[in-house]
């Protein structure tokens, strides 16, 4: 069956999954298209049944389980409530009423709590800053921002003690002290001072150091990083620190998303693996995988088990417990997946133009005979495509497209040597791994050689720039929050002064390769039709990369469209409102619909729904 736009309002989403116990909490989130808003429900799996807390977010276990600490963000006020409920009763109280909360966390004795907050400015009238980044992806303006780190009793309903810091990343209570990762100005995404704060004195345990806080078990400190890190490229590895920094993983050399630690002293992963993303234990100097395939993005340990949600290629994520043995507790989405019929993805692997083996996957469409092709890039460089739900690929596979996914060089999920082929030479050996995949794709399948067309996201975007730049095989192009110039992105990007000058290089002024790897240069060649789409509330690649390139297409009589969204960062395609995501995708099928087959593309019968029917 052919995929609805708006297929996407019926799916149940899974997240933030915390385990105490034999009780576990999640967020389930719905759509909630007629008020175009998100609706989160926290859920809890116990022995007695399932219990739920609506309108709530940020699950957080006391440790002797007897209560539970969430969050109720009304976005119109822009402010958030922090509550604590009793699981016997299932009553609740209001706690602290704060701005932006960004963590929580439960002293040992289950009744004081650590609150991080960030607070900014906020002059009804203007930003100001005296360090850059001056604004940051997601958080807006950074508007002079500290941080508050406050302990409360949740009892007595009072502040017994604040601490005021700049760049906190994250707290923790640790044992009685609390400890923090502050990011250092110098080089602001890749070192950290890890630093102790305890009867209203600070210490800092480690200065200055290539690490960051993963998690505590208040014996024992669990970083995640990388010693002698120096770029946000390479991977990250979980270390124990005990006055000495001991190494976890780094010996297996694949990279590390996530970690925590036991109050035993294991310790545990989340760790990119060839298009999986596993859930690996390590006891004893030894590695047990508890979950070898498909997408773990959250977990939670507990002494008698653990707790994750995963998904895949078929399925979105869904709850599961290893207590020995995997059960897959929850199914949200089976209906509605039983009905829609999701297509598996096909791996294979072919050797690039260098010999180096490139991993790649695709999707069969629901039709037979000579079909057209999707190529579909994935944002990074350091991104990595493999066994997790693809919502657009598939709704374009119920059209009848093929959808290729490749992990070229620089793609996470292999080792560090891998990851670090694209610095300094964006677009050339990747932008080749990609060509080749769809060579050795049209050896497999019946593609429609004159029907392929190319998207991507983020650095997908710059890829799709980049593509139709240097081919003239796309007979279609949608490049979303992309990049045209790297000298701008450098200079005008949130993590522009220390990413671009390291995948692109040192000098911007004086390096060539900020012309030589930048799309816009090469405008003249293009002959692909292309539409871009932004959104006016990326910092992360900000709206020029699009607008520029735009402009000098449009000037030079070339084919292009440009949809700017009004709001939305730069994750506006899964984390824009419900009625901006909807819009997006009726426009993404759309334009692919009526450019690969010759037709006129119309914004007002694509918004509409008109241009599907």
């Amino acid at each position: 069956m052919i995929w609805p736009e708006d297929t996407f309002e019926k799916f149940s989403y899974l997240q933030d999954v915390n385990m105490n116990g034999e009780n576990i909490a999640y967020v389930l989130r719905k759509v909630n298209m007629k008020e175009n808003k998100y609706e989160n429900t926290i859920v809890i799996e116990s022995p007695e049944g399932r219990k739920y807390i609506e309108d709530a977010s940020m699950p957080r276990f006391s440790p002797d389980g007897k209560k539970i600490l969430y969050m109720k963000i009304d976005e119109d006020k822009k402010k958030s409530d922090l509550y604590v409920m009793d699981l016997k009763s299932m009553t609740s109280k209001r706690l602290v009423e704060a701005k932006n909360i960004k963590g929580v966390d439960w002293h040992r004795d289950s009744r004081k709590i650590l609150i991080l907050i960030s607070k900014k400015l906020e002059d009804e009238d203007l930003y100001y800053d005296d360090q850059v980044p001056v604004w940051f992806n997601g958080d807006g303006f950074r508007d002079g921002e500290k941080f508050i780190i406050e302990i409360y009793d949740t009892e007595g309903e009072v502040s017994i003690e604040e601490l005021e810091d700049e760049r906190v990343e994250n707290a923790f209570w640790h044992g009685d002290s609390i400890i923090y990762s502050r990011r250092k100005t110098e080089k602001l995404f890749v070192n950290y001072d890890i630093v102790e704060w305890k009867n209203g004195k600070k210490k800092v345990l480690l200065e200055n150091v290539p690490f960051w806080i993963a998690d505590t078990n208040g014996d024992k400190i669990l970083l995640l990083g990388k010693r002698g890190r120096k770029y946000m490229t390479e991977h990250n590895y979980l270390y124990i620190y005990d006055g000495e920094i001991e190494n976890v993983n780094e010996k297996y050399g694949l990279d590390t998303m996530d970690g925590k630690i036991d109050y035993e002293g294991n310790s545990y992963a989340l760790v990119m693996n060839r298009g999986h993303v596993i859930l690996e234990k390590y006891a004893k100097g030894e590695k047990k995988v508890i979950s070898k395939e498909g997408y773990v993005y959250s977990f939670s340990v507990s002494p008698r088990a653990i707790a994750f949600l995963k998904m895949s290629d078929t399925e979105l994520g869904e709850l599961y417990v290893y207590d020995g043995k995997t059960k897959k507790i929850t199914n949200y989405n089976e209906e509605i997946l039983k009905k829609l019929k999701p297509r598996k993805y096909t791996h294979f692997s072919y050797r690039s133009f260098d010999g180096k083996e490139i991993d790649a996957w695709y999707i069969r469409p629901a039709r037979r005979g000579k079909r057209p092709l999707l190529v579909f890039v994935h944002g990074g460089p350091k991104g990595m495509y493999g066994l997790y739900f693809h919502y657009t690929a598939q709704l374009m596979a119920s059209r009848g497209y093929y959808a290729l996914f490749v992990n070229p060089r620089g793609s996470d999920g292999y080792s560090e040597e891998f990851a670090m082929e694209v610095i300094g030479a964006t677009g050339l050996g990747d932008f080749k791994d990609i060509m080749r995949g769809i060579e050795e794709l049209k050896k497999r399948e019946n593609i429609d050689e004159k029907r392929i067309g190319i998207t991507g996201i983020s650095y997908g975007g710059y890829m799709t720039n980049w593509a139709i730049t240097q081919s003239d095989m796309f007979k279609a192009a949608i490049s979303e929050q992309g990049i045209s110039y790297w000298l701008s992105s450098y200079a005008f990007s949130d993590v522009g002064l220390w990413y671009d000058k390291e995948i692109i290089g040192d000098a911007p002024l004086e390096n060539e390769n900020y012309r030589k790897l930048s799309p816009l240069f090469y405008v003249d060649n293009v002959k692909t039709p292309v539409l871009f789409i932004h959104s006016l509330e990326d910092y992360r690649c900000p709206l020029d990369q699009s607008l520029m390139f735009y402009n000098l297409l449009k000037e030079r009589k070339k084919e292009a469209y440009i949809v700017i969204f009004k709001e939305g960062e730069h994750g506006h395609s899964i984390r824009g409102k419900p009625r901006a995501r909807l819009k997006r995708y009726r426009i993404f099928v759309d334009f692919f619909e009526k450019k690969m087959n010759d037709k006129e593309f119309k914004i007002e019968e694509a918004i509409g729904g008109k241009g599907n029917e």
